[in-house]
């Protein structure tokens, strides 16, 4: 299996069956659990197909220019407070199990891996963000309270790695360490900036913990329900967040 920055290959298109390479890529399999037996696999309709895409792509782009006089000042404080560079980037698992690069802003001081810091919270190989984490800057704390860290994945959006909706991308470590089999049909779309586990009670679980409600996105996806859970996205960033389901 892959470890850390290794690039697995893209699944084929088979959606049941997936071979593995001895070298770069990590099983995927997206055979369902027992209590999803006979769940098809998922079928693109013509709003995934032919209006989420270049939607995605003009938001991405039109977002991230208006975004730069906001980011632009974020960077300088990352730079100001934790050192160059500015951006962090991290292997994350994208559509069809094939992992990508996403953008964020540092919050963690440089080079935190090599610093004797004590830490007895969760490994953060298992979690994304761990409350308390003494090796998060207190600038970082606060680009983490509004989500501003998560501003450059703009860019992954207008690149098309990502959609403005979508689940959220999963880190290849717990990929590989937590999910089973039926988990995986989370990957049979794009990842998203936002989803249906961002905005309801249940974002206070572990992503992996809570993979059902991006499993249940897959019967959902239509402009109406991206709008809903766009709209939504904002007070739930503001920390008013209710059951969006």
């Amino acid at each position: 299996m892959v470890q850390g920055d290794r690039v697995g290959k893209a699944l084929t298109d088979a959606p049941h069956v997936v071979g593995i390479d001895d070298t770069t890529e990590f099983v995927v399999d997206l055979r369902p659990e027992p209590h999803h037996v006979g769940r098809p696999p998922h079928v693109p309709g013509t709003y995934e197909r032919f209006v989420k895409p270049p939607m995605d792509r003009i938001s991405g782009m039109v977002f991230g220019v208006l975004l730069l006089p906001i980011l632009i000042p974020l960077m300088l404080g990352t730079w100001l407070t934790m050192g160059r560079p500015a951006i962090f980037t991290q292997k994350r698992v994208g559509r069809h199990g094939k992992p990508f690069t996403v953008y964020k802003l540092r919050t963690m001081r440089h080079d935190r891996r090599q610093e004797q810091v004590p830490f007895d919270g969760e490994d953060r190989r298992r979690v994304h963000k761990s409350h308390n984490d003494p090796r998060v800057t207190q600038y970082g704390q606060f680009l983490r309270k509004w989500s501003l860290d998560e501003t450059p994945q703009f860019l992954n959006v207008a690149l098309g790695h990502m959609s403005l909706v979508g689940p959220r991308p999963e880190l290849v470590e717990i990929v590989e360490m937590k999910y089973g089999g039926w988990q995986h049909q989370r990957h049979q779309v794009k990842p998203g900036l936002t989803g249906i586990w961002q905005i309801s009670d249940q974002r206070q679980e572990l992503m992996y913990q809570a993979t059902h409600i991006d499993v249940m996105y897959l019967d959902r996806i239509s402009f109406r329900e991206d709008m809903r859970i766009l709209l939504l996205t904002v007070p739930a960033a503001l920390g008013y967040r209710k059951n969006g389901f």
